[in-house]
């Protein structure tokens, strides 16, 4: 077997995703063949070395798994958590693999979150250039002017940087107005960060769509698996990429019964 990047061989083993696996080799964490590796750049080959982290023989996968999980709000979307917080592993019973979430979902936020022990699909899904699309269901303190939502659309400015265009229509209307909101990036807190900037508030944001994965009738702290049909099609989005249409269409219209989130 040919010789790969040692976070490669992590995530691909299902330890844990490669961003968090450069970190573990930054720590002195990681071993190969007894010899404490640190430099990101190390290679090894996973049929010939012995490689271990925190002291524990990585293996590889008996099998990949993949996971749907309706993550309620004050769960932590981590594998572990210094402050003893309730994490999403701790809501998948029975589950014997060793998994890890693929991306993120804030504290506060609830919905889909998946879990694999498949660094490669992991990799993937929250590469930056494979553009899978995520829906959201985001519940705000006012409603947003016509041009604020063509500017929504358009990016705004966060971190030094402008937000990709992204879709926004609003699903009920009211003091406290439904929006549905589509990305295609995930960067911290960026819908609460977005809606800010036009001096709104979100008091509720929940994600219920990732590609083509939905959260569907799961109840919060539930769990199924995808179908093998659902993991191809994920992935084939994710080598193709998606591209957002910012222009509204004029047949689109407020849908005034909408199950709230």
């Amino acid at each position: 077997m040919p010789e790969e990047r040692l976070q490669k061989i992590l995530s691909g083993a299902g330890v844990t995703s490669r961003r968090k696996a450069e970190q573990l080799i930054l720590e002195g964490r990681v071993a190969v063949n007894g010899k404490v590796v640190t430099e990101l750049g190390t290679k090894a080959d996973f049929e010939s070395d012995h490689i271990k982290v925190d002291g524990k023989l990585i293996r590889q996968p008996a099998r990949h798994v993949y996971i749907a999980l309706y993550k309620p709000d004050c769960v932590v979307s981590t594998a572990s958590d210094p402050q003893r917080r309730t994490t999403v592993l701790d809501l998948l019973p029975g589950v014997k693999e060793r998994v890890y979430p693929v991306g993120r979902l804030d504290y506060h936020s609830d919905g889909l979150i998946l879990l694999t022990n498949d660094g490669e699909f992991a990799n993937a899904i929250t590469a930056a250039k494979s553009h899978v699309p995520k829906t959201y269901l985001v519940k705000v303190n006012g409603a947003l002017s016509t041009e604020d939502e063509e500017r929504f659309r358009t990016g705004v400015p966060l971190s030094g940087r402008r937000t990709a265009p992204a879709t926004i229509k609003m699903i009920k209307r009211g003091d406290n107005p439904w929006y549905e909101v589509k990305l295609i990036e995930g960067r911290n807190q960026q819908i609460r960060i977005m809606f800010k900037h036009f001096g709104r508030l979100v008091e509720k944001l929940r994600r219920v769509r990732i590609g083509n994965v939905e959260l569907g009738s799961l109840d919060k702290g539930q769990f199924r698996y995808l179908t093998p049909e659902e993991v191809t099609k994920l992935m084939r989005l994710a080598a193709k990429g998606e591209k957002i249409d910012t222009v509204r269409k004029p047949d689109e219209r407020v849908r005034p019964n909408v199950r709230k989130p």
